[in-house]
């Protein structure tokens, strides 16, 4: 009782916590921003369709982020007086960087030289690659047990986030989410199955987990979370999604509903969870998905999707749409319509600004058709698609991780003259 009265006695002794007030407004004279994420205390809320927001208790720093701008974090007074917080204005035009090509110290640097010649501010690196390797000394115990840790080839990632971010380079850290072979193998209660009740593969010959399992869930939101402390920008989702092939059995029956409730459902989790870090969630999404009106049958429903992320990435690679988009039926001739197209048909759809959206364009050569190289004019004709509909930037896939500035445009006294596309 002596213990309950004092601290009764001290809890009454301390100043209530103050309230926080402000209005989100662009730097660049754009006016208030509306539906800005202000954290501060640990709790968070959006910015009003005036850039006004209120937060019941601050702590001693207030960050706020908004698509299409840079992420910002500054130390709180604790007075009370309303803030008026300013973020600039930012689009990441990114490389990806797979688990091996980031820690190539060849292709790293490639990278590294065509992000201070040209246009690209950022990279997308993987955190846990497609075949569920964490790169990098992790401290999640279930990595380790799993076999995720067999390969890494990033020594020290703290210490490469802080030299990356030194450049001023945008991080995005990408997480393929159930395609993952290796907590399939040490996890078959988790892992997908085929009728025969054996372990279901892909195209690859990998397995993946079942993405209505909560543990699958917890695993995947941990690596997101530790993501996020080492520091990188934003949180990116990929094989956010049931898989596109037939033969696979889940814990439960597989239908439209289901599904989308699962992918969304765990976009609303990782959201929740990653709220205290200020840190973008995105998450990649097939092309089609911005056409079709249903989930694809993967649990993508683009409408659905847009409640929880900050970005919507998606894959609008010529190569990727097979049967083409209404009045296009061959996407190779027209990849600056394809891209533009598309994105006009989600932001019609969603009623979201362009700077939601931030596709992945194509910077290899076609599988699908006439197997054509992609050279510099279908990269600049993509790139010029996703800015004629107002997307937030783009990001560029090659999976040999071999770029050249080819389509991009070149800046500062280091440009160099365009140089042949790899493929």
């Amino acid at each position: 009782m002596r213990h309950l009265l004092l601290a009764a006695t001290l809890a009454l002794a301390l100043p209530p916590a103050l309230a926080i007030d402000g209005v989100v407004y662009s730097q660049a004279g754009h006016g208030a921003i509306a539906g800005a994420t202000v954290t501060s205390g640990g709790a968070s809320t959006q910015t009003d369709a005036a850039g006004h927001f209120h937060l019941p208790a601050a702590g001693p720093s207030v960050a706020v982020r908004a698509p299409g701008y840079a992420r910002r974090q500054l130390p709180y007074a604790g007075d009370g007086a309303a803030l008026r917080l300013e973020l600039a204005p930012f689009q990441a035009k990114a490389l990806y960087l797979s688990s091996y090509g980031i820690g190539s110290d060849a292709l790293r640097e490639a990278a590294l030289a065509l992000v201070k010649q040209t246009e690209l501010n950022a990279l997308v690196i993987d955190v846990k690659s497609d075949r569920g390797m964490i790169p990098y000394a992790s401290t999640i115990a279930l990595a380790e047990r799993i076999g995720a840790q067999k390969v890494r080839t990033v020594k020290d990632m703290p210490a490469l986030v802080a030299q990356l971010h030194q450049r001023n380079i945008y991080l995005i850290a990408r997480i393929v989410v159930f395609k993952d072979d290796p907590l399939a193998n040490a996890r078959p209660d988790l892992a997908l199955k085929n009728r025969q009740g054996q372990l279901w593969r892909d195209g690859e010959d990998l397995s993946w987990v079942d993405p209505t399992r909560q543990e699958v869930w917890q695993y995947n939101l941990d690596i997101a979370e530790e993501a996020a402390r080492l520091g990188f920008d934003e949180i990116q989702f990929d094989y956010v999604r049931f898989p596109d092939a037939p033969g696979a059995q889940y814990a439960q029956p597989s239908t439209q509903a289901s599904r989308v409730d699962a992918i969304s459902g765990f976009l609303g989790a990782a959201r929740a969870r990653l709220a205290p870090y200020n840190v973008f969630v995105a998450a990649d999404i097939f092309g089609y998905v911005l056409w079709n009106t249903d989930d694809t049958a993967i649990g993508q429903q683009l409408e659905r999707l847009a409640e929880s992320l900050d970005y919507i990435c998606p894959m609008l690679y010529p190569s990727g749409f097979k049967w083409g988009i209404p009045n296009y039926r061959n996407p190779l001739e027209h990849p600056y319509d394809i891209v533009y197209r598309s994105l006009q048909r989600a932001r019609q759809r969603t009623g979201l600004d362009g700077a939601r959206f931030r596709p992945w364009l194509q910077d290899f050569s076609d599988y699908a058709f006439d197997h054509r190289p992609f050279g510099a004019a279908e990269v600049q004709a993509q790139i010029d698609g996703a800015a004629a509909a107002q997307a937030s930037g783009w990001m560029l896939w090659n999976p040999r991780n071999r770029y050249s500035s080819g389509g991009l445009q070149c800046e500062g006294n280091d440009c160099a003259a365009p140089a042949q596309r790899a493929e």
